[in-house]
């Protein structure tokens, strides 16, 4: 007897949807995934069903509201599996920038009835909040990640997460170092792979799009960005830009947030 599909809910909580194209991008696969797989939530795709049991239930998007709280703790009562996609899922994504300012003070500058504004105090990953049994990084992930997951699951493998730092991809690809060659500030040292090292393939640094990798160096990293002529701010927003929540990040951006220049000519 074939094995029984895959029941999926996919849900969105405070992001901008990307993540859930890793899905409907699949192109042709996508067909050959709904021989495996059955989605019985999946708004973007026009299945609504935010109540219904599954097996999978992946999570897009940061806990940043009251309403993102109460519906993350419901889909886990429902699942089987969670499993958070993307970098707001993971880290709490680019709103978690606010986590670093004056919350209040923003939403007051852009909202004229800034009290109709419902928020918690912080922008967070998912698993600040319940328990989450796989992460999938990057910004946004990719079909290659959502297509290897899934295939895994199928075959009843437990997944990998993929830590490896982006600097092996850069090598293995054979493409010249842009921080030895043109003193760009890259983020490849401390970040995963994912990406197959994109923007150092044109000649760009990496801007950290999937995350801390495992056992990041982000002390050496920013040192190395400091004598490359990089002043403490510049310094802390590479850190800050996606991925701010991020624990070895986050230590990293209030470190260099709080030199200031002088104190490096001392």
């Amino acid at each position: 007897m074939a094995n029984p599909k895959l029941t999926l809910a996919v849900h969105k909580l405070t992001s901008c949807s990307g993540c859930q194209l890793a899905f409907l991008n699949q192109g042709p696969a996508l067909l050959d995934m709904l021989e495996e797989v059955e989605f019985l939530h999946f708004i973007e795709a026009g299945i609504e069903g935010p109540e219904q049991t599954v097996d999978v239930a992946f999570v897009e998007g940061s806990i940043s509201t009251p309403e993102d709280l109460e519906r993350a703790r419901a889909l886990r009562k429902n699942s089987k599996l969670v499993v958070t996609i993307g970098a707001c899922a993971t880290s709490g994504g680019i709103q978690a920038l606010r986590n670093m300012a004056d919350g209040p003070a923003w939403k007051a500058a852009i909202y004229a009835r800034p009290d109709f504004i419902a928020t918690l105090a912080t922008s967070t990953g998912v698993a600040e909040h319940i328990k989450v049994d796989f992460e999938l990084w990057g910004c946004p992930i990719t079909v290659e990640q959502m297509r290897h997951f899934l295939r895994q699951l199928r075959l009843d493998v437990q997944p990998r997460p993929e830590a490896e730092k982006l600097c092996m991809e850069c090598k293995r690809r054979l493409q010249v170092c842009v921080m030895v060659t043109r003193g760009a500030p890259c983020l490849g040292p401390v970040v995963r792979t994912g990406c197959g090292a994109l923007c150092p393939a044109f000649g760009r640094a990496c801007y950290g799009c999937f995350g801390p990798s495992e056992q990041p160096n982000c002390d050496s990293l920013a040192n190395r960005f400091a004598g490359l002529g990089l002043v403490p701010d510049d310094i802390a927003r590479r850190f800050a830009a996606i991925h701010s929540h991020s624990a070895p990040f986050r230590e990293q951006s209030r470190r260099w947030q709080s030199i200031d220049v002088r104190e490096l000519d001392e």
